[in-house]
């Protein structure tokens, strides 16, 4: 996989960096695919409680294995393919007995690699590997983690993600986050051994606006140029920063503002921020 600059035939082109990929250029797995409605940004209620978003080309949902959860039986990858609605590729496993899932495609992975997953300590943890964190020796940097056990990868999902296990201590497993936060989860929990694929995905060039258009995403208008009925940072005779800290159109902080509840039950299993600062515990 390597990045591309083509010659630009339009002006559309000039800037346009694209991703070369061997990947399925056919339709996907129909049996693992399912319609789902494009919210566009709304609510129950029909009202926007998310801005700038609707429209787009249409797109089926990839149904993915996240949970893993056949296990001691090998898989054989068919082939890699494209999903519109995430950034890291993904990959079509066949199983012995015939079944057919998709999971996320890791770094490294080949056409006709057999894959597992199993609860069994293993002598060779290759990628593409889900096992639990258990298993698992330390400092070996894995992805698509479980909060829970049984519940699914929520973790280090995207393209190029990877987190990376520290050390077990009995039922505890601390891990650092590809965010730089260090986290205790439970060591029941199943990750996948490697790197998320496609991890050129963060330097490619989108190179015109209707590109976003297609994935749904709407214009954004800054809020310096609007009015002050529409806008608290709005107005001004000449190019004005609006004279006071970045806010949202109805007064929240934009930038610097902590969103995370306090009260949140997993603050507990933290134990450096992703800033970098060691959490205190009360006695």
């Amino acid at each position: 996989m390597s990045l591309i600059k083509i010659k630009p035939k339009t002006p559309g082109q000039r800037f346009e960096v694209k991703s070369r990929q061997d990947l399925w250029s056919g339709r996907p797995e129909k049996d693992l695919t399912v319609s789902r409605h494009r919210k566009k940004g709304r609510n129950c209620y029909g009202r926007i409680t998310s801005r700038r978003r609707g429209g787009g080309h249409k797109k089926l949902y990839r149904i993915i294995d996240f949970r893993r959860d056949k296990l001691d039986v090998a898989a054989e990858v068919l082939r890699f393919e494209y999903d519109p609605n995430r950034s890291a590729n993904i990959a079509l496993l066949k199983y012995e007995d015939g079944e057919k899932r998709y999971i996320l495609a890791p770094r490294g992975v080949q056409i006709g690699d057999k894959l597992i997953s199993t609860n069994k300590p293993q002598t060779e943890y290759t990628p593409g590997l889900a096992i639990q964190l258990k298993n698992i020796p330390p400092a070996t940097f894995i992805h698509a983690i479980e909060m829970q056990p049984g519940k699914g990868a929520q973790i280090a999902r995207a393209a190029g993600q990877t987190a990376q296990l520290i050390s077990i201590d009995g039922d505890r497993a601390t891990v650092k986050m590809p965010s730089g936060e260090i986290r205790m989860l439970h060591s029941g929990c199943r990750a996948v051994i490697g790197r998320v694929g496609n991890e050129e995905h963060e330097n490619i060039v989108v190179g015109k606006a209707g590109r976003n258009r297609w994935k749904g995403r709407r214009p954004r208008v800054r809020g310096v140029a609007m009015n002050p009925v529409d806008h608290p940072m709005g107005g001004g005779e000449a190019k004005t920063s609006g004279g006071g800290h970045p806010v949202s159109p109805w007064g929240q902080l934009s930038k610097g503002y902590p969103t995370r509840s306090k009260s949140k039950p997993s603050n507990s299993m933290i134990i450096v921020s992703r800033t970098g600062k060691k959490v205190k515990r009360g006695k």
